[in-house]
Order: C-alpha cells, then sequence, then structure tokens
C-alpha cells in the first residue's frame, strides 16, 4: 500500500484492502484471545479463595470458550473460494403449486439469513410459478465469506406440510433443489470463447403491475459445448445483463469443472462417496409436529419457525464442524428415515 503509484489502480487497490481485512479479521481475534488467556492465567493466580475473582474468572472463560468456538469455525474456512461471494440458484422440484410455493419459502429463509448477517442480496434472475410461488430463483449474496458459510446449503430440501392448496387439507411433501457456487473475478483461469456462445435477449419476467418490463433487456447466455445456460433480468440495461450473465456463466464453469476433478479423485480413491447433487439433505416438518433436521449432521430443532425466517446458523455450523466421511456416513444410513 506504501509503494508509489499503488493507489492509481483503483481496482486492484480493493482487491489488496479486500484481502488486508480478511487476514486482519483472522490475526487479530486470535491475538484478542491470546490477550485474554494470559490476563485470565494472572488473574488465576491471585484468585485463590476470593470469590469476586472467581465469579470474574468464570465470566471470562464462558466469553473465551465463545471466541475460541469462533476462530475454531473460521479455519474450516480456508477452502481456495471460501472468501468469495455467492450465486444461490433455488430450484422448485415436481408438485406443480405446491413445490413452487415451497421455493419461495427456501428464498425467503436466505433473503432473511443475508440480512441477519449484513450480507447484500439481491435477486439476479427469477422466473414465477403459474399461480404462485417461484419455479427458480438465483440470488447474489455478497458479504464477508458468503460462500464458504452458504455452501452447506447445497443439495434437496424437503418440506412436510398441510396443503394450504389443498382444500381437504392433506399433508403434502414437496421437494426443492438448491445449488450455491462462488462468484468468481473475470481474471480466473476459466476460458470462454466467444464462438461457442449464443446470446438471446428477452423481456423481463414478473407478477405484472406497474413494475412490469416493457423493454427486450433480459439476456440469456448459452454454453455451447456444456448447454450450461446463465440469465440476468435485475438491471434494466440489455448491456449490464449480458456482464452479470456472464460472471454467473463463468462460476458455473468453474463449479463444473471443479465436480470433474473431484469425480476423478474419488474414482481413484475407490471407497470414498460423494454427496450428489439429489442427495435429500434437510428436512422441514410442520405437521403432524414441528421439526427441521440435518440428514448429514443429525442437528436438528423444534422451532421451525424460527429457522424458515432466516437462523440458519445452527445447521451450517454443524456442517462445517463435521468430517465430510462423517457426513456421508450419516447420509447413506440414513435410509428411509422419516423426521
Amino acid at each position: 500500500m506504501s509503494q508509489e503509484g499503488f493507489w492509481e489502480h483503483q481496482e486492484q487497490a480493493n482487491k489488496v484492502m479486500q484481502e488486508l481485512k480478511g487476514l486482519k479479521n483472522i490475526v487479530e481475534p486470535f491475538l484478542e484471545c491470546v490477550k485474554r488467556v494470559n490476563d485470565a492465567k494472572e488473574f488465576l493466580a491471585l484468585a485463590e479463595d476470593d470469590e469476586d475473582l472467581n465469579t470474574q474468572l468464570a465470566d471470562e472463560a464462558a466469553i473465551l470458550k465463545t471466541q475460541i468456538d469462533d476462530l475454531e469455525l473460521q479455519a474450516h474456512l480456508s477452502g481456495p473460494f471460501d472468501g468469495a461471494n455467492a450465486l444461490l440458484s433455488i430450484n422448485a422440484g415436481a408438485g406443480g403449486t405446491e413445490s413452487c410455493d415451497w421455493a419461495s419459502m427456501l428464498m425467503r429463509m436466505y433473503v432473511r439469513h443475508a440480512d441477519l448477517k449484513k450480507y447484500k442480496c439481491e435477486v439476479i434472475d427469477i422466473l414465477h410459478g403459474d399461480e404462485a410461488g417461484i419455479k427458480n430463483v438465483t440470488l447474489r449474496i455478497e458479504g464477508e465469506k458468503a460462500y464458504g458459510y452458504l455452501k452447506s446449503e447445497k443439495g434437496v430440501h424437503r418440506l412436510v406440510r398441510i396443503s394450504p392448496f389443498d382444500s381437504n387439507k392433506r399433508r403434502h411433501t414437496s421437494f426443492a433443489s438448491v445449488e450455491i457456487i462462488p462468484e468468481v473475478e473475470d481474471d480466473t483461469d476459466i476460458d470462454i470463447n466467444p464462438a461457442e456462445l449464443r446470446i438471446d435477449v428477452f423481456r423481463a419476467s414478473g407478477p405484472g403491475g406497474q413494475s412490469v418490463n416493457t423493454t427486450d433487456s433480459a439476456v440469456r447466455v448459452t454454453h455451447l459445448p456444456t448447454g450450461i445456460v446463465a440469465q440476468s433480468q435485475k438491471e434494466r440495461s440489455q448491456l449490464q445483463n449480458k456482464v452479470q450473465a456472464m460472471k454467473v456463466l463463468r462460476a458455473r464453469l468453474l463449479a463444473l469443472r471443479t465436480q470433474e476433478q473431484e469425480a476423478v479423485m474419488n474414482k481413484e480413491a475407490g471407497d470414498k462417496q460423494k454427496i450428489e447433487w439429489g442427495s435429500q439433505i434437510r428436512s422441514y416438518v410442520l405437521h403432524p409436529y414441528l421439526m427441521v433436521k440435518d440428514h448429514r449432521t443429525g442437528v436438528e430443532t423444534g422451532n421451525a419457525q424460527k429457522v424458515l425466517d432466516g437462523e440458519i446458523d445452527m445447521f451450517i455450523e454443524g456442517f462445517l464442524k463435521t468430517k465430510p466421511e462423517d457426513r456421508d456416513k450419516r447420509l447413506k444410513s440414513r435410509g428411509n428415515e422419516d423426521v
């Protein structure tokens, strides 16, 4: 930062500043814990039978435990893209309106979670259901280690409830899949040949009303060799939507390459199994009782409404602190269990 001309290249300078902030967020809490431990040792030597000092030490120990638990959690977020922003997509499963409504409930849950974490959340692309809810949506979630935390949400989410769309008030089971990929920089080692792209423009979808878009500003980009599609309709400018769609495409191509590399490694490893996209990772039961349970970690709670209001940290932390092989074993042994 002290080098001459550092601030002349604003974009690069901002990247360095962001990196500095991330490093400080690791080092400073650690040094604070070390200082607290040393102070506590000195108090311990003086405490002996002093009841007030012993009470202070107990309070200090509780604070230290919380801080050390936070540091331990941060240690699990050391992947190459854990510090990146997240692109989170929700797709309704088979089941028509019921599944579309469940997808909209999940969208609300993640938007509320982003608010609680002080993340910035915006809708890049959305396709509304025919009667209610949404068929699919892509959210861009910007914040410190957003991808690192939210990568735990990838998989199939299952809802059990009395359907509000069933006049006979029968219990229904709905599914929606969540895809989570990191937003990557333009200089990432992903080569995209413009000749292999098909770019379509269309009118942004919406429920109608005064805010309905009347211009063909939405952009869909198809990567012909892989069939991967990315689209954006959040901006009013066609050019801006194309830039955003290309970012999503680049991220999805990187995710595909990573999956292919993991598949080769898993094949060589033999018995090591990978959690696949179709795995049912979590069940949300609203009838005949209330429970949300993560099948990979065993973490569960009876406060389903709290979870649907965005408080999912318990599941994220459980995922990060559980070894991958243990998560695989739980999914395999779950069988046909019904929470």
